[in-house]
Protein backbone atom coordinates (compact mmCIF):
# COMPACT_ATOMS: atom_id res chain seq x y z
CA UNK A 1 0.00 0.00 0.00
CA UNK A 2 1.39 3.48 -0.48
CA UNK A 3 1.90 5.24 2.35
CA UNK A 4 2.04 8.81 1.34
CA UNK A 5 -0.39 9.81 -1.37
CA UNK A 6 -0.15 12.57 -4.10
CA UNK A 7 -4.00 13.14 -5.45
CA UNK A 8 -4.58 15.06 -7.93
CA UNK A 9 -7.66 17.23 -9.15
CA UNK A 10 -9.15 17.40 -12.17
CA UNK A 11 -10.31 20.34 -12.32
CA UNK A 12 -12.97 20.72 -15.44
CA UNK A 13 -11.34 18.16 -18.47
CA UNK A 14 -13.05 19.36 -21.98
CA UNK A 15 -16.37 16.93 -22.10
CA UNK A 16 -19.44 17.92 -22.60
CA UNK A 17 -20.08 18.77 -18.94
CA UNK A 18 -20.67 22.23 -18.49
CA UNK A 19 -24.52 21.61 -18.37
CA UNK A 20 -24.62 19.01 -16.58
CA UNK A 21 -23.81 20.24 -13.09
CA UNK A 22 -23.53 24.27 -12.34
CA UNK A 23 -19.80 23.69 -10.71
CA UNK A 24 -18.06 22.39 -13.80
CA UNK A 25 -15.83 25.39 -13.83
CA UNK A 26 -15.44 27.47 -17.51
CA UNK A 27 -14.07 30.77 -17.70
CA UNK A 28 -10.21 30.88 -16.28
CA UNK A 29 -11.11 32.99 -13.36
CA UNK A 30 -13.46 30.19 -12.41
CA UNK A 31 -11.08 27.32 -13.48
CA UNK A 32 -8.03 28.97 -10.95
CA UNK A 33 -10.46 29.32 -8.48
CA UNK A 34 -11.29 25.83 -8.73
CA UNK A 35 -7.60 24.95 -8.86
CA UNK A 36 -7.09 27.12 -5.83
CA UNK A 37 -10.11 25.36 -3.62
CA UNK A 38 -8.93 21.75 -4.09
CA UNK A 39 -5.18 22.29 -3.38
CA UNK A 40 -6.68 23.66 -0.07
CA UNK A 41 -8.75 20.79 0.35
CA UNK A 42 -5.85 18.52 -0.13
CA UNK A 43 -4.46 17.97 -3.67
CA UNK A 44 -0.97 18.61 -4.39
CA UNK A 45 -1.24 18.69 -8.36
CA UNK A 46 -4.21 20.15 -9.89
CA UNK A 47 -4.59 18.74 -14.03
CA UNK A 48 -5.77 21.95 -16.23
CA UNK A 49 -8.06 22.21 -19.43
CA UNK A 50 -9.32 25.30 -20.62
CA UNK A 51 -12.50 26.15 -22.21
CA UNK A 52 -13.72 28.54 -24.58
CA UNK A 53 -15.52 30.98 -22.38
CA UNK A 54 -18.76 31.71 -24.88
CA UNK A 55 -19.47 27.66 -25.49
CA UNK A 56 -17.69 25.75 -22.69
CA UNK A 57 -16.41 23.26 -24.71
CA UNK A 58 -12.52 22.35 -24.33
CA UNK A 59 -9.85 24.63 -26.32
CA UNK A 60 -6.65 24.99 -27.22
CA UNK A 61 -6.05 28.61 -26.98
CA UNK A 62 -3.08 29.45 -25.64
CA UNK A 63 -3.99 33.11 -24.51
CA UNK A 64 -7.11 31.30 -22.15
CA UNK A 65 -4.16 28.94 -20.43
CA UNK A 66 -2.03 32.38 -20.14
CA UNK A 67 -4.86 33.91 -18.01
CA UNK A 68 -5.72 30.61 -16.25
CA UNK A 69 -2.45 29.73 -15.14
CA UNK A 70 -1.30 33.41 -14.47
CA UNK A 71 -4.50 33.34 -11.88
CA UNK A 72 -3.38 29.81 -10.28
CA UNK A 73 0.32 31.04 -9.87
CA UNK A 74 -0.25 34.45 -8.72
CA UNK A 75 -3.03 32.94 -6.17
CA UNK A 76 -0.02 31.87 -3.64
CA UNK A 77 -1.08 28.81 -3.15
CA UNK A 78 1.13 26.22 -3.53
CA UNK A 79 0.41 23.77 -5.92
CA UNK A 80 2.11 21.54 -8.41
CA UNK A 81 0.60 22.41 -11.88
CA UNK A 82 -0.40 19.63 -14.59
CA UNK A 83 -1.40 21.10 -18.35
CA UNK A 84 -3.03 18.61 -20.42
CA UNK A 85 -1.34 18.38 -23.67
CA UNK A 86 -3.68 16.08 -25.29
CA UNK A 87 -6.27 18.65 -27.05
CA UNK A 88 -5.84 18.06 -31.15
CA UNK A 89 -6.33 14.51 -31.36
CA UNK A 90 -9.73 14.27 -31.98
CA UNK A 91 -11.34 12.21 -34.95
CA UNK A 92 -14.72 12.76 -35.97
CA UNK A 93 -15.40 10.17 -39.07
CA UNK A 94 -18.18 10.02 -41.81
CA UNK A 95 -19.24 6.41 -41.31
CA UNK A 96 -20.02 6.33 -44.80
CA UNK A 97 -16.83 8.28 -46.02
CA UNK A 98 -14.19 7.69 -44.16
CA UNK A 99 -11.95 9.95 -45.27
CA UNK A 100 -14.09 12.96 -44.93
CA UNK A 101 -13.85 14.44 -41.27
CA UNK A 102 -16.79 15.67 -39.81
CA UNK A 103 -17.93 18.38 -36.95
CA UNK A 104 -16.33 18.29 -34.25
CA UNK A 105 -12.96 16.93 -35.32
CA UNK A 106 -9.60 18.81 -33.79
CA UNK A 107 -7.11 16.65 -35.31
CA UNK A 108 -3.01 18.27 -35.38
CA UNK A 109 0.03 16.70 -35.50
CA UNK A 110 2.24 16.34 -32.16
CA UNK A 111 4.37 19.43 -31.56
CA UNK A 112 0.94 21.41 -32.46
CA UNK A 113 -0.29 20.01 -29.14
CA UNK A 114 2.45 21.84 -27.31
CA UNK A 115 2.43 25.48 -27.78
CA UNK A 116 1.08 26.33 -24.31
CA UNK A 117 3.37 23.95 -22.71
CA UNK A 118 6.72 25.54 -24.89
CA UNK A 119 5.35 29.11 -23.17
CA UNK A 120 3.94 28.50 -19.50
CA UNK A 121 6.42 25.60 -18.75
CA UNK A 122 4.18 23.74 -16.26
CA UNK A 123 5.96 20.90 -13.93
CA UNK A 124 3.92 18.65 -15.63
CA UNK A 125 1.96 17.77 -18.76
CA UNK A 126 0.09 15.09 -19.58
CA UNK A 127 1.11 12.51 -23.42
CA UNK A 128 -1.41 10.53 -24.45
CA UNK A 129 0.12 7.17 -25.20
CA UNK A 130 -1.76 5.81 -27.81
CA UNK A 131 -4.86 6.09 -30.39
CA UNK A 132 -8.43 4.38 -29.07
CA UNK A 133 -12.20 4.43 -30.40
CA UNK A 134 -13.69 7.07 -28.03
CA UNK A 135 -16.91 5.76 -26.61
CA UNK A 136 -19.64 4.48 -29.26
CA UNK A 137 -19.88 5.94 -32.63
CA UNK A 138 -17.35 7.60 -35.61
CA UNK A 139 -15.10 9.85 -32.79
CA UNK A 140 -11.33 8.20 -32.16
CA UNK A 141 -8.52 9.89 -30.58
CA UNK A 142 -5.21 10.04 -32.47
CA UNK A 143 -1.70 9.97 -31.43
CA UNK A 144 0.38 7.76 -33.12
CA UNK A 145 3.67 6.38 -32.30
CA UNK A 146 5.54 9.23 -34.89
CA UNK A 147 3.35 12.06 -33.07
CA UNK A 148 4.26 10.21 -29.45
CA UNK A 149 7.88 10.25 -30.22
CA UNK A 150 8.17 13.87 -31.74
CA UNK A 151 6.19 15.09 -28.43
CA UNK A 152 8.11 13.40 -26.03
CA UNK A 153 11.47 14.82 -27.52
CA UNK A 154 10.05 18.50 -27.37
CA UNK A 155 8.53 18.06 -23.90
CA UNK A 156 11.79 16.29 -22.74
CA UNK A 157 13.36 19.58 -24.21
CA UNK A 158 11.61 21.46 -22.40
CA UNK A 159 12.57 20.36 -19.10
CA UNK A 160 8.58 19.05 -18.54
CA UNK A 161 7.62 16.34 -17.01
CA UNK A 162 5.28 14.28 -18.80
CA UNK A 163 2.24 12.40 -17.47
CA UNK A 164 1.72 9.67 -19.78
CA UNK A 165 -1.69 8.78 -20.07
CA UNK A 166 -2.19 4.97 -20.51
CA UNK A 167 -5.85 3.95 -21.60
CA UNK A 168 -4.68 0.42 -22.22
CA UNK A 169 -2.20 -1.73 -22.34
CA UNK A 170 -0.86 -1.63 -26.03
CA UNK A 171 -0.27 2.29 -24.98
CA UNK A 172 1.31 1.15 -21.69
CA UNK A 173 3.87 -1.51 -24.20
CA UNK A 174 4.80 1.67 -26.43
CA UNK A 175 5.31 4.28 -23.49
CA UNK A 176 7.77 1.65 -22.28
CA UNK A 177 9.59 1.82 -25.47
CA UNK A 178 9.98 5.27 -25.64
CA UNK A 179 11.88 5.12 -22.48
CA UNK A 180 13.85 2.48 -23.57
CA UNK A 181 14.34 4.93 -26.12
CA UNK A 182 15.38 7.80 -24.12
CA UNK A 183 12.67 10.04 -24.65
CA UNK A 184 11.51 9.61 -21.32
CA UNK A 185 13.41 10.53 -18.04
CA UNK A 186 13.33 8.33 -14.93
CA UNK A 187 11.42 8.31 -12.97
CA UNK A 188 8.92 8.37 -15.45
CA UNK A 189 5.28 9.12 -14.47
CA UNK A 190 2.23 6.93 -15.30
CA UNK A 191 -1.21 7.98 -15.49
CA UNK A 192 -3.57 4.67 -15.65
CA UNK A 193 -6.68 5.50 -16.96
CA UNK A 194 -9.53 3.11 -16.00
CA UNK A 195 -13.35 2.68 -17.67
CA UNK A 196 -12.87 5.20 -20.83
CA UNK A 197 -14.94 3.27 -23.36
CA UNK A 198 -12.75 1.26 -25.40
CA UNK A 199 -10.15 1.57 -23.26
CA UNK A 200 -8.98 -0.58 -20.22
CA UNK A 201 -12.33 -1.12 -18.03
CA UNK A 202 -12.35 -0.99 -14.16
CA UNK A 203 -11.02 -4.27 -12.74
CA UNK A 204 -8.97 -4.56 -9.90
CA UNK A 205 -7.18 -7.07 -12.31
CA UNK A 206 -6.74 -5.62 -15.19
CA UNK A 207 -5.00 -2.47 -12.83
CA UNK A 208 -2.78 -5.31 -11.01
CA UNK A 209 -2.01 -6.28 -14.44
CA UNK A 210 -0.89 -2.76 -15.90
CA UNK A 211 1.13 -2.43 -12.67
CA UNK A 212 2.56 -5.18 -12.85
CA UNK A 213 3.91 -4.27 -16.34
CA UNK A 214 5.33 -0.81 -15.52
CA UNK A 215 9.14 -0.27 -15.87
CA UNK A 216 10.93 -0.49 -12.48
CA UNK A 217 11.37 2.82 -10.44
CA UNK A 218 8.27 4.01 -11.89
CA UNK A 219 6.10 6.50 -10.10
CA UNK A 220 2.35 5.93 -11.02
CA UNK A 221 -1.28 6.97 -10.29
CA UNK A 222 -4.89 5.57 -11.69
CA UNK A 223 -8.51 6.80 -11.72
CA UNK A 224 -11.65 5.57 -12.95
CA UNK A 225 -14.51 7.73 -14.32
CA UNK A 226 -18.21 8.25 -12.69
CA UNK A 227 -19.30 6.18 -10.04
CA UNK A 228 -15.97 4.46 -9.70
CA UNK A 229 -13.84 7.28 -8.97
CA UNK A 230 -14.21 7.37 -5.15
CA UNK A 231 -13.66 3.61 -4.86
CA UNK A 232 -10.83 3.74 -6.77
CA UNK A 233 -8.90 5.99 -4.72
CA UNK A 234 -8.67 3.23 -1.88
CA UNK A 235 -8.34 0.81 -4.84
CA UNK A 236 -4.93 2.71 -6.34
CA UNK A 237 -3.50 3.55 -3.20
CA UNK A 238 -3.91 0.17 -2.12
CA UNK A 239 -1.93 -1.40 -5.14
CA UNK A 240 0.96 1.30 -4.24
CA UNK A 241 -0.39 3.97 -6.12
CA UNK A 242 -1.31 7.44 -6.44
CA UNK A 243 -5.10 9.08 -6.92
CA UNK A 244 -6.53 11.64 -8.75
CA UNK A 245 -10.23 13.20 -8.51
CA UNK A 246 -12.24 15.81 -10.12
CA UNK A 247 -14.66 17.24 -12.42
CA UNK A 248 -13.31 16.07 -15.60
CA UNK A 249 -14.13 12.56 -15.06
CA UNK A 250 -17.19 12.50 -12.50
CA UNK A 251 -19.89 15.00 -11.52
CA UNK A 252 -21.09 13.59 -7.99
CA UNK A 253 -20.39 12.79 -4.74
CA UNK A 254 -22.63 10.70 -4.17
CA UNK A 255 -26.01 9.40 -5.57
CA UNK A 256 -27.74 12.51 -6.87
CA UNK A 257 -25.55 14.86 -5.78
CA UNK A 258 -23.52 17.13 -7.75
CA UNK A 259 -19.80 18.04 -6.04
CA UNK A 260 -17.60 20.44 -6.21
CA UNK A 261 -13.61 19.88 -7.09
CA UNK A 262 -12.60 20.85 -3.66
CA UNK A 263 -15.63 18.22 -2.43
CA UNK A 264 -14.34 15.47 -4.20
CA UNK A 265 -10.68 16.32 -2.62
CA UNK A 266 -12.08 16.37 0.30
CA UNK A 267 -13.54 12.63 0.40
CA UNK A 268 -10.31 11.51 -0.88
CA UNK A 269 -8.35 12.80 2.18
CA UNK A 270 -10.94 10.60 4.07
CA UNK A 271 -10.45 7.84 2.37
CA UNK A 272 -6.86 7.58 2.46
CA UNK A 273 -6.65 9.05 5.62
CA UNK A 274 -8.87 6.53 7.25
CA UNK A 275 -6.89 3.69 5.10
CA UNK A 276 -3.86 4.93 7.90
CA UNK A 277 -1.83 6.55 4.90
CA UNK A 278 -0.95 10.24 4.78
CA UNK A 279 -1.63 13.02 2.58
CA UNK A 280 1.29 14.48 0.46
CA UNK A 281 2.03 17.63 -0.22
CA UNK A 282 2.90 19.90 -2.92
CA UNK A 283 6.73 19.64 -1.69
CA UNK A 284 6.32 15.94 -0.82
CA UNK A 285 4.75 15.41 -4.35
CA UNK A 286 7.70 17.39 -5.87
CA UNK A 287 10.05 15.24 -4.69
CA UNK A 288 8.65 11.90 -5.35
CA UNK A 289 7.97 12.51 -8.30
CA UNK A 290 11.36 13.86 -9.72
CA UNK A 291 10.39 17.87 -9.91
CA UNK A 292 12.35 20.66 -9.94
CA UNK A 293 11.61 22.75 -6.35
CA UNK A 294 9.35 25.23 -6.17
CA UNK A 295 10.78 28.53 -7.57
Amino acid sequence: MNEEVIITAALTGAGDTTGKSPHVPVSPEQIAQSAVEAANAGAAVVHVHVRDIETGQGTRDVSVYRETVQRIRESGVDVVLNLTAGMGGDLFIDQDDPLKPVDGTDLVNGLERLPHVEELLPDICTLDCGSLNFGDGSQLYISTPDMLRAGAKRIQELGVKPELEIFDTGQLWFATKMIEEGLIDAPALFQLCMGIPYGAPVDPGVLQSMVNMLPAGSNWASFAIGRNQLPWVAQSALLGGQVRVGLEDNLYLSRGVKATNAQLVERAVTIIEGMGAKIASPDEARAKLGLKPRS
